[in-house]
């Protein structure tokens, strides 16, 4: 019992660092505009995303336009893209591997051993799926605080870390730790011992005493 509700709180952690990392992906807020300068502007607020950048006024309305071309981006913003878009997919192949072995379903029940370590193969594809969205994240956010701190930046050009960004770690991490509880449900191997033999008895006394 206490393996099963160990895998159920690994496969809900996964679940929900999965969600967020699509959350993550899909936001526009990955860096924002700082205003670090003597002149802050506050008409507006700048966000920049994956996909697109955006600007809310001062009213409440948000523009947003999507970038124009693959072609013109930065190498760097189409390897984050990459390596969100192949977490999310290794996510939802791991939510389908993980559900099959769950000890809940009724899948597999036949072989408990194979359904055990599909959900422990789904723990894997769940923490590799996590790495994929931290390494993605990290190396986004590491170019943000590396422009903020060049001095050859210009002061009113310089971002911050955007929600998206925060969630992205934490959802990472939700990803990572979950996926390890299932990989905890691997099934033990029992040591098989050989049968004891027993000793033969001694033969029963015939009633008669030898001198």
């Amino acid at each position: 019992m206490a393996s099963g509700g160990l895998q159920l709180l690994g496969f809900v952690m996964a679940f929900l660092g999965w969600i967020g990392i699509i959350i993550s992906t899909a936001m526009p807020q990955w860096k924002m505009a700082s205003y670090a300068g003597d002149n802050i502007v506050t008409a507006q607020a700048l966000y920049e995303g994956l996909w697109m950048s955006c600007a809310m006024q001062s009213t409440g309305q948000i523009q947003c336009k999507v970038y124009d071309s693959l072609l013109k981006l930065e190498s760097s913003l189409q390897a984050t893209r990459a390596l969100m878009v192949a977490s999310i997919l290794l996510g939802l192949v791991g939510v389908f591997v993980a559900v099959t072995g769950m000890k809940c379903m009724k899948c597999m029940e036949d072989d408990q051993v194979k359904k055990m370590r599909m959900a422990v193969f789904g723990g894997v594809i769940f923490v590799i799926s996590g790495l994929a969205a931290l390494v993605a994240t990290s190396w986004y956010g590491n170019r943000v605080a590396r422009a903020f701190y060049d001095p050859f930046t210009p002061v009113n050009t310089r971002f911050e870390f955007g929600s998206a960004l925060f969630i992205g770690w934490a959802a990472s991490s939700l990803a990572i730790l979950g996926g390890s509880f299932l990989c905890c449900s691997c099934p033990r191997r029992e040591t098989s011992y050989p049968p004891t033999r027993g000793y033969p008895k001694n033969a029963s006394s015939t009633g008669k005493d030898y001198v």
